[in-house]
């Protein structure tokens, strides 16, 4: 079966790839920057108000910024990585209006980038990144997701850094927009429906607090929360991905597309990208893995 590439649901065409192994990434941690329109008064904001502020920091178009909805505080939380300046803050702001208010503006820093290179590490011709988890379509095929900034341009798989033993070959890849991408597998390689020993029975979607274990093949198991739910980022470079779980779990670059979830063995998502590194801590969003097994109609095992 071939699974056709799956079209990115944003507008955007342009591939840029970012090669982050050989990109320093520094520790991230949140501060909070005042805003100029805020008021000792707490404000309500409606959920088109929301909307439209999130809207126009799309609009805005900074790289280095993702933005959510805090339901517990009904603003837009946009964090900013250091290479925004002050300047674009008030870019954004400006370019929300009247719903300026709406906005709470956190500094993180380091700098968003995709995480290129549940954990094994897989091999593309230039790159390397992670395994996220295995899966089956209805015939019993077997195949594995990984992030779709691996999967975009690559063709063949590699289980070792020598580019000797194949596992197999892009059937389906969505980014930006999305960051899923799907990997049909061939040869006779194990192919356990587990992360790091965990038996992955079940794919579902976190709440906000949800406490979350990533595995990637540079740092390994790190654990975290979840601090935001349908997270859009902006990497830079045309590459802006929606719909992502924005989390305390630190990553590094190669960790790209491996696994997230839970101790129960629930499958969350697979790593997107973020800023940090795991001596310090850091922010790293998530693609929903329930999306990217409902594109391509397979299902964890």
């Amino acid at each position: 079966m071939r699974i056709k590439r799956t079209t990115p649901r944003s507008g955007i065409t342009r591939r840029t790839r970012l090669i982050a192994v050989s990109t320093g990434l520094v520790a991230a941690a949140a501060i909070a920057i005042p805003s100029a329109n805020a008021s000792d008064t707490p404000t309500t904001f409606s959920a088109a108000e929301l909307k439209s502020a999130g809207g126009a920091v799309l609009q805005a178009d900074v790289p280095g910024t993702a933005w959510a909805v805090d339901s517990k505080t009904n603003r837009l939380v946009v964090t900013v990585d250091s290479t925004v300046s002050k300047a674009e803050i008030a870019q954004i702001k400006e370019q929300a209006g009247a719903n300026a208010d709406a906005l709470t503006i956190k500094r993180t820093n380091g700098k968003f980038s995709k995480f290129i290179q549940g954990g094994d590490a897989i091999y593309a011709s230039s790159w390397r990144c992670s395994l996220g988890f295995n899966v089956q379509d209805s015939s019993g095929n077997q195949y594995f997701l990984t992030a779709g900034h691996c999967t975009d341009g690559a063709g063949t798989w590699y289980s070792n850094s020598g580019r000797t033993s194949v596992i197999g070959s892009t059937a389906g890849s969505s980014f930006p927009g999305n960051d899923y991408g799907i990997v049909r597998y061939s040869g006779s390689v194990s192919r356990p429906g587990t992360a790091n020993g965990v038996d992955i029975t079940r794919a579902a979607t976190p709440s906000v607090g949800t406490t979350v274990i990533r595995d990637g093949s540079t740092t390994g198991t790190h654990s975290g929360r979840v601090t935001a739910l349908n997270a859009t980022v902006n990497y830079g470079g045309g590459d802006i991905v929606g719909g992502l779980i924005q989390t305390t779990v630190c990553a590094e670059p190669g960790d790209s597309g491996g696994s997230l979830y839970g101790s129960n063995g629930t499958a969350y998502g697979l790593t997107s990208g973020g800023s940090g590194n795991c001596s310090s801590g850091g922010t790293t969003f998530f693609q929903p893995v329930t999306e990217a097994l409902s594109a391509y109609g397979v299902s964890v095992y």
